[in-house]
């Protein structure tokens, strides 16, 4: 068992990081491709917002996954990354996952979305506390 502890603590953090980090560096990808698709689907969920509006916050949005899900992969600041990333997803989750309220054909799948973020963010003020461990760009002391 002791040997597992060890083997989880050199290698479980660059593996966490790899786990989480995919999910956000393909959706940043995806949106960049699916520009205009993504945006009209912001678009549906806001509709009081202004169409430009949205586009620059899908900028922010492809900034944020892509960029932050690169950093929390190679550790480089990692803790900043993983703040940034915890700090957007809080009203990306609550707008786009709000489960309640929804007719039951769509109210799983929300629930769903909105506790899968819940356990990224997790994810992430592991990150912010703990930092990115071995296998990293930089050490990301507090």
């Amino acid at each position: 068992m002791k040997n597992a502890c060890k083997w989880a603590q050199q290698y479980g953090p660059l593996i966490g990081r790899l786990l989480l980090a995919n999910l956000f560096i393909v959706s940043g990808f995806k949106k960049i491709g699916g520009f205009a698709g993504t945006a009209g689907y912001m678009a549906a969920k806001l509709p009081s917002l202004d169409p430009n509006l949205i586009k620059l916050m899908l900028v922010v949005t492809i900034a944020v996954e892509l960029g932050g899900g690169l950093m929390v992969l190679i550790g480089w600041h990692a803790r900043w990354a993983a703040t940034a990333i915890l700090l957007w997803m809080i009203p990306v989750t609550y707008v786009f996952h709000a489960y309640w309220g929804l007719p039951p054909d769509q109210m799983q799948m929300q629930f769903f979305h909105f506790h899968k973020n819940l356990a990224i963010m997790g994810g992430m003020l592991y990150i912010i506390a703990y930092g990115s461990g071995p296998f990293s760009l930089g050490k990301d002391n507090c």
